[in-house]
């Protein structure tokens, strides 16, 4: 088992991508839904909605106190313990998840808590192991959140057909199984650098002879709820969260619309609205790596304000753009780019502006502006689709508080003295 004494740095990278591999399994909850249609579960739309919802608002709500709890418990323990109460949460739901009650439970409740405790393990860890490169080590390791969700419904859906062929529990459970064990092997890994430990040719914020540089203090959790820097980068992630979570919840529905209309038939247009969902995935992925390096490069303040006025601009031409299959694709993917931004930049930013010895118990904080974002925004797009038949009034105010987040990034102080 790794030690903070003989450990490459690198393998805590390894470690934390395995355990986000298996964490965002919670993304992959649409392999599912068609299946808990059928016989013999017969679960409504809603039904099979409120399992993934719940999923997802304990995962907020526990990662507060997992984040907390990075002080007294060990981030080994912290993150197999989740990996554990995940596992176990699908694998109850493989054995006695025949009613939709007991799925709410087993998957959304136990499964969700799972990676609220492990979640913020990986990026505290890998933050405090890289001062030097926090920006694309945060987008790393949250960059296997996003690309498990791909992998997850792909080895359930078209790459082996498991749901199809084993049935949703059986699944479940071999599912279950797979996330305790790849986040048991990546918590060995999971382990704080020594106290006072600085990567080779790295000089500390706190030694620089630059006074702009210089960080005086680490803020805990209470001092930083009182810090306006913290209500804005809040502000800033729940504007960029609500225009990215609007269009994955709908993002198939406005492209059948709009390439219907286009003159596509519906089977075409459908087909080019999953082909347009599968690349939003592939490049949210992509922009946790590729904005975490632009954080490292140009410093989170400039990243944010660059990653939130192109959100806004995209969002605002979305509807008269995206009329083409190519343009659909084109536009998903730059929107589920900058989406995916928003988790290695945030962390980062958190890390800069209140220091890295709290970023673990500091950064849930943070992530609640997700939460709010997961219903503002699918609540919008859904709205506003129902009482207009069009998704034009939703993009606009989607696109208006994007491009205010840019303004609000301008007002950043990147040094808290």
């Amino acid at each position: 088992m790794a030690t903070e004494k003989t450990m490459n740095r690198w393998l805590v990278v390894v470690g934390a991508i395995l355990i986000q591999l298996a964490l965002g399994a919670i993304y992959a909850w649409s392999v599912f839904t068609k299946a808990l249609l059928g016989s013999p579960y017969n679960f409504s739309t809603p039904q099979t909605q409120a399992i993934f919802s719940a999923g997802l608002f304990t995962f907020a709500l526990v990662m507060i106190f997992a984040g907390i709890q990075t002080k007294r418990i060990s981030p080994r323990i912290l993150a197999m313990t989740g990996g554990i109460v995940l596992g176990v949460g699908y694998i109850l739901g493989g054995l006695f998840g025949s009613s939709f009650m007991a799925q709410l439970i087993c998957i959304g409740i136990i499964g969700g808590a799972g990676i609220g405790i492990a979640y913020v393990v990986p990026i505290a860890v890998c933050i405090k192991w890289f001062p030097d490169k926090k920006g694309l080590i945060t987008g790393l390791a949250v960059a296997g959140f996003g690309f498990g969700a791909t992998i997850w419904v792909k080895v359930g859906g078209s790459w082996f057909g498991l749901v199809q062929n084993l049935g949703v529990q059986t699944v479940f459970l071999y599912y279950g199984i797979a996330f305790i064990v790849m986040v048991l092997i990546g918590s060995m890994w999971m382990v704080n650098p020594p106290a006072g430990y600085v990567p080779e040719g790295y000089v500390p914020p706190s030694a620089s002879t630059d006074p702009k540089k210089a960080l005086v203090r680490d803020y805990d959790w209470n001092e930083m709820l009182k810090k306006i820097g913290f209500w804005t980068i809040w502000l800033i992630f729940v504007f960029g969260g609500m225009a990215g979570l609007m269009v994955i919840g709908t993002i198939r529905l406005f492209g059948i619309d709009t390439l219907q209309n286009a003159g596509l038939n519906e089977a075409a247009a459908g087909a080019a609205a999953g082909t347009a969902m599968a690349w939003y995935a592939i490049f949210n992925g992509l922009g946790r790596i590729v904005w975490g390096k632009a954080a490292d490069q140009i410093g989170p303040k400039n990243a944010i304000f660059l990653m939130s006025l192109l959100q806004g601009l995209l969002m605002l031409t979305f509807y008269n753009m995206g009329t083409s299959a190519l343009m659909l694709a084109v536009y998903a993917s730059a929107i589920g780019f900058n989406f995916g931004g928003n988790f290695a930049l945030f962390p980062t930013a958190t890390a800069v502006l209140f220091g890295t010895k709290n970023v673990g118990s500091n950064y849930p904080f943070v992530f609640t502006a997700y939460g709010i974002a997961g219903i503002a925004g699918p609540m919008l797009g859904g709205f506003v689709r129902a009482n207009t038949g069009t998704f034009l009034m939703a993009f606009i105010p989607a696109g208006i508080v994007c491009l205010l987040g840019a303004v609000l990034a301008l007002t950043l102080k990147t040094s808290q003295r």
